[in-house]
């Protein structure tokens, strides 16, 4: 038969595949790792779209103010999506890290800014000489006080040369700023680094200029009292931890009575200098005033176990001085006498048998703290019972359960 010849089939070249690599990034991963990632960038890619870096920043502080730094961070990851070297967001993004327990985050995140803008920006190495120990934090904090102390020279010279300059900015630098960071390095020595030839002498010089910036700054004042006990001058030392209480407790107590303004608030030092405070004036002997720091900061938070253990332990010192007070043994106690008595001993008993329960609820670790909990129980007669805030204790906690990152977009829409 005749039939025509098939041609050859011509061995055509390839097309070339000039389309992007969508999948460059996600070889090797899993079908379930693959999806997340494409599932994150679509997320990125809408997020872009819908919200400015602002608008996401602003709602990262919102989380902030209400303690959800879990949410905090995927809005604040949202913006560095956005714009990779924004230096606010790299800053809030490294304090969430840091409050959520992440330290080799947070550093990763601050030596990026420090990298960025070394020469702006104080709070990063604040930051950083939190993170680290001995001389590496004092070298992050003394840089962080030069770029503070240049900012401010900087301000006060822009101010001299305007009519009006705003003084309630908050992200301004302050007095208080270079007063603070001053006190961190002096503390250093009084810690890491108190085995230093000549670290006494550092640590009063910091506490010294921390003072020359901020004469009536309650947590310098209290930290020269703590040097001046551990150097044995404790008549000097309590001198200074009162003028340090006198600043703030009063107006604490005024609050107190009178429903306490936020913004007063945040003008009393932070909670763990108050137990601080509260630990030196026992060891002063000024037990009614560290009762009175003690019960402020139950008010505050009622879940430290320290803070429920030295109301115990300050009410035990009560009753321990009264035989002192009231002529010791040689009269017949009165009536008032034996009540005041009666009530320091129930008070003891009460707050130890609740800081004893709680430490066993929070699974604290400090054996020495609960064996001394243990014999001051002993001597008082044992364990309360049925006491008030026992079922507060007794409650579960309510672990706040991992965000997905669409909780995000959900968010925003609120």
């Amino acid at each position: 038969m005749g039939g025509q010849a098939k041609g050859k089939k011509k061995n055509k070249p390839k097309r070339k595949d000039n389309r992007p690599n969508r999948d460059a990034g996600i070889v090797g991963l899993t079908p379930q790792e693959r999806m997340k990632v494409r599932m994150h960038e679509k997320a990125k890619k809408k997020t872009s779209e819908k919200y400015s870096v602002q608008q996401l920043l602003e709602k990262t502080e919102e989380c902030i103010d209400t303690f959800d730094f879990e949410m905090a961070s995927l809005f604040c990851q949202r913006a560095l999506d956005i714009e990779s070297n924004n230096l606010q967001a790299l800053d809030m993004l490294g304090h969430i890290y840091s409050e959520l327990g992440n330290t080799h985050k947070a550093k990763e995140v601050f030596l990026h800014a420090v990298a960025l803008s070394p020469d702006v920006g104080h709070s990063k190495y604040m930051y950083l000489g939190q993170i680290h120990t001995g001389q590496e934090a004092v070298d992050f904090y003394t840089r962080g006080i030069e770029v503070l102390l240049s900012a401010l020279n900087q301000q006060m010279t822009t101010q001299a040369g305007a009519a009006a300059a705003p003084q309630d900015d908050p992200e301004l630098p302050t007095v208080k700023d270079v007063c603070v960071a001053y006190c961190s390095l002096a503390e250093i020595y009084l810690s890491d680094l108190c085995m230093e030839e000549g670290a006494a002498d550092k640590c009063r010089e910091f506490i010294e200029r921390a003072l020359q910036h901020q004469s009536d700054n309650p947590e310098a004042l209290q930290l020269m009292a703590s040097y001046l006990f551990s150097t044995e001058r404790n008549q000097e030392g309590k001198e200074y931890l009162l003028k340090s209480v006198e600043v703030w407790l009063p107006v604490q107590k005024q609050d107190a009575a009178s429903s306490t303004d936020e913004d007063t608030q945040s003008n009393f030092p932070p909670y763990e200098s108050r137990i601080t405070t509260a630990k030196l004036l026992i060891e002063a002997a000024e037990y009614q005033m560290a009762v009175d720091v003690l019960e402020g900061l139950l008010e505050e938070d009622d879940e430290v176990v320290q803070v429920w253990y030295l109301s115990g332990w300050v009410c035990y010192l009560q009753l321990e001085k009264l035989p002192e007070q009231q002529g010791g043994q040689e009269r017949p106690r009165s009536e008032e006498e034996e009540e005041e008595r009666r009530a320091l001993k129930e008070a003891a008993r009460s707050y130890l048998t609740n800081a004893k329960k709680l430490y066993n609820k929070l699974r604290c670790d400090d054996q020495p703290m609960m064996e001394h909990m243990e014999q001051l129980l002993g001597e008082l007669g044992g364990e309360t019972e049925g006491e008030e805030g026992e079922a507060a204790l007794e409650e579960e906690f309510d672990p706040s359960s991992d965000e997905e990152e669409d909780d995000a977009d959900t968010a925003m829409e609120h």
